[in-house]
């Protein structure tokens, strides 16, 4: 089902121009935006940065391993057959990290959600990005899942799932002495995609039974308290 999307939240860039009293400069008809997915942490991920940046879109609301992943239409889109994917116009993106990095950066102010190319701090952002999608999520998370929700494909593993848990905590760890420092972001004073990256990971681990330590608990329910995050959790569930 094709369902229209549009959080009433002006993006970031579009409030940056008009304070410059300047005009974006992509010309031209809005794009046609569709995204695909809904129901997972990924795709969580690309519902939330839309709805940070108030970008009106299409969605198509069906989850993982389902039958719309093996259609032949979403197919040609992501031949790996996951979701989410993004459509913007003419150009077709998947990975929950990529869409976050690319919508934050052509849509947001210059050097807010993504920080800007060539500098330190956008080193830094990809330090944490690969960092999440990693140590947190490839090799911890889904680790747990492949064994639990999807145990009837990949069989029980009461030992993977335990080291697994315990891999996440100890690697969240160094999230959590970045955010014990006092700084409100994992980048410093600025919410970035990293942060959306971070934080449905700890969502995942709170719902997998994974204790966080105060400090990232008190993160998380910061992140979770944005308009972008609320209005992003409505829109990812499957109807």
């Amino acid at each position: 089902m094709r369902q229209s999307c549009y959080s009433g939240v002006p993006s970031l860039k579009m409030m940056f121009m008009d304070h410059l009293g300047g005009s974006l400069s992509e010309t031209g008809p809005t794009p046609r935006r569709i995204l695909w997915g809904a129901g997972t942490p990924r795709t969580m991920r690309a519902h939330w940065i839309l709805h940070e940046l108030g970008l009106p879109h299409e969605r198509h609301p069906f989850g993982p391993r389902s039958g719309e992943t093996q259609t032949a239409e979403f197919t040609r889109l992501n031949p790996g057959q996951k979701i989410p994917v993004l459509q913007d116009g003419d150009f077709t993106l998947t990975e929950s990290a990529a869409i976050v990095t690319y919508a934050g950066e052509k849509y947001g102010a210059p050097g807010t959600l993504v920080p800007l190319p060539g500098t330190e701090e956008r080193a830094r952002y990809y330090q944490w990005c690969f960092f999440v999608m990693t140590e947190l999520d490839a090799h911890t998370l889904y680790i747990i899942r492949k064994h639990t929700d999807l145990s009837h494909l990949y069989g029980e593993a009461p030992e993977a799932v335990r080291a697994a848990k315990e891999g996440f905590r100890r690697q969240a760890g160094v999230a959590d002495l970045t955010l014990s420092s006092g700084r409100p972001f994992l980048l410093g004073d600025t919410f970035t995609g990293a942060d959306i990256l971070l934080t449905t990971c700890l969502v995942s681990a709170v719902r997998r039974g994974i204790p966080l330590t105060d400090a990232l608990r008190h993160y998380m329910e910061r992140m979770k308290s944005r308009d972008g995050y609320h209005r992003a959790d409505q829109a990812n569930q499957i109807s």
